[in-house]
């Protein structure tokens, strides 16, 4: 959703009747927080409507309101490799406990990879292509095969790529979805799994972890991993679940703080960047901005005390849920 749209029409109007003018800085805060009140209404939203369609109330085909906030809420699914909390740049102390992503709104699901197939440190590159070089290695004899997993950190971030061709026993070449630089170096630690060796964990409250590891019958395993969860790590068990990439999150993430950018001119007045480097749109879908422009409003009319900002806002946003129900 353009950001550059919404606020021209937001100003147009708060600026009906001259009540006042919303700067660069304040317009940001309120688009930022009338997004995260939309994306957070998605969820209560398909909630209602899960219990209609058990009620027998909710439409099919164009009259499926769930499967259209699916669609959406689906548009912040993430789906990434964690980090071992205690993992070093050269990856030499491991251990099962991964940092969660900073921007994670709701875990759906913690996978593991069950089997691993090698692992060493990159001995040279290979020049143009992305590729895992290791004379130590023997990628044919462990059973790398196209479209296994290689897992790499670099700067403190974990990447998982995927075999493009097994070239040798020593050379490797990979999808470059993350880039040469990636890869392209010596030294660099690496990790290979199975991409047919893939499990779910199970995750487990934080008091009934202890019970399950105690019991021969529960006790986490491979096969059947489980994992905690706090406020900045998950912990997998069992413990032998630890190297690089081998647990990956799928996760709905926030979206992105919108940013209006500018560029200021002589008189002082603001000018639209979408150049700038921290430029950032609405991350909505366009159908809803009538009610986000309505719920912007409501903010700009506090700032401006203007009672018929503040009800324009209102009205809007109440029609709109009275549509929804």
């Amino acid at each position: 959703m353009p950001i550059n749209e919404v606020r021209n029409t937001v100003l147009a109007i708060a600026n009906k009747n001259n009540y006042g003018y919303i700067s660069p800085a304040d317009f940001n805060l309120y688009a930022q927080q009338a997004q995260m009140d939309m994306f957070e209404d998605y969820f209560y939203q398909y909630n209602n409507q899960i219990l209609k369609e058990n009620q027998r109330q909710s439409g099919t085909g164009y009259a499926d309101i769930a499967k259209g906030l699916v669609e959406v809420i689906d548009t912040f699914y993430v789906n990434i490799p964690l980090l071992n909390s205690a993992t070093s740049q050269l990856g030499d102390i491991q251990s099962n406990l991964y940092t969660l992503p900073a921007d994670y709104y709701l875990i759906n699901k913690m996978m593991v990879f069950a089997k691993e197939l090698a692992a060493g440190v990159t001995t040279s590159t290979n020049g143009g292509s992305i590729a895992v070089n290791d004379t130590s290695a023997d990628f044919i004899a462990a059973g790398v095969a196209v479209g296994d997993i290689v897992s790499t950190i670099t700067g403190g971030v974990v990447y998982n790529t995927v075999v493009s061709q097994v070239v040798s026993a020593t050379n490797l070449l990979v999808f470059a979805t993350v880039g040469a630089s990636v890869w392209n170096a010596v030294g660099k630690t690496y990790n290979i799994y199975s991409v047919n060796d893939i499990v779910e964990a199970e995750r487990v409250a934080q008091s009934k972890i202890t019970m399950l590891n105690n019991s021969v019958l529960t006790k986490p395993n491979i096969g059947y991993p489980a994992y905690t969860q706090n406020a900045l790590v998950a912990e997998a068990f069992p413990i032998t679940i630890n190297k690089i990439g081998q647990l990956t999150s799928q996760y709905v993430r926030y979206p992105l703080p919108p940013n209006w950018t500018y560029a200021t001119l002589l008189a002082g007045e603001p000018l639209f960047d979408p150049t700038s480097a921290d430029y950032q749109d609405f991350e909505l879908p366009l159908s809803d901005e009538p009610i986000l422009i309505a719920k912007i409003c409501q903010y700009v009319g506090l700032e401006i005390r203007e009672k018929d900002v503040i009800e324009f806002g209102q009205n809007a946003e109440i029609m709109d849920n009275q549509q929804q129900q």
